[in-house]
């Protein structure tokens, strides 16, 4: 089986929805993010802050590249959409579902947004991100996901369903 891969702005519930995913389905669970501290042995805001946006984005890239996974839930972190490179390989990997939550539900979910490891400008606000990013997460998506009003159980019921992943 190929993999399912996550993407999403940060606090769309990519994590969350892929823990549940990957136990329903019976497969593994990647957190690209978690992958990318373990590497570099820093909190994604550090290596952020010491690295810039554009050291983040290379090492995401790098870890993302270094995927060679099957029968895997990949849950990705909300910049991976600004690697072409890195998004090309995972759309290799498997199918890419967009879990696209508005931008008012991302604004209420992130109560960290200065800790979190969230790559954008200091000069730009959630909201430019969110609209800088939306295009790119529909652009690379197979399928899309609308959270509205959904609870985690009920998107992984619909990504299910959907049976894109077999």
């Amino acid at each position: 089986m190929k993999n399912i891969i996550l993407i999403g702005m940060p606090g769309a519930g990519k994590s969350t929805i892929g823990v549940i995913l990957a136990k329903t389905l019976g497969l593994d669970f990647i957190d690209t993010d978690l992958i990318i501290q373990h590497r570099e042995k820093r909190m994604l805001q550090d290596i952020i802050d010491n690295d810039g946006i554009k050291g983040f984005i290379e090492i995401e890239k790098d870890a993302i590249l270094s995927l060679d996974c099957e029968d895997s839930v990949i849950a990705t972190g909300g910049s991976v959409v600004l690697s072409e490179e890195a998004m090309e390989h995972l759309k290799r990997l498997g199918t890419v579902i967009f879990i696209d939550v508005s931008y008012k539900e991302i604004e209420r979910r992130i109560k960290n947004i200065t800790t979190r490891g969230i790559v954008k400008s200091k000069d730009k606000s959630l909201l430019d991100t969110y609209k800088e990013r939306l295009p790119l997460y529909k652009k690379f998506a197979d399928a899309t996901v609308i959270a509205k009003n959904k609870t985690s159980e009920e998107i992984v019921t619909e990504i299910k369903d959907k049976g894109i992943f077999r």
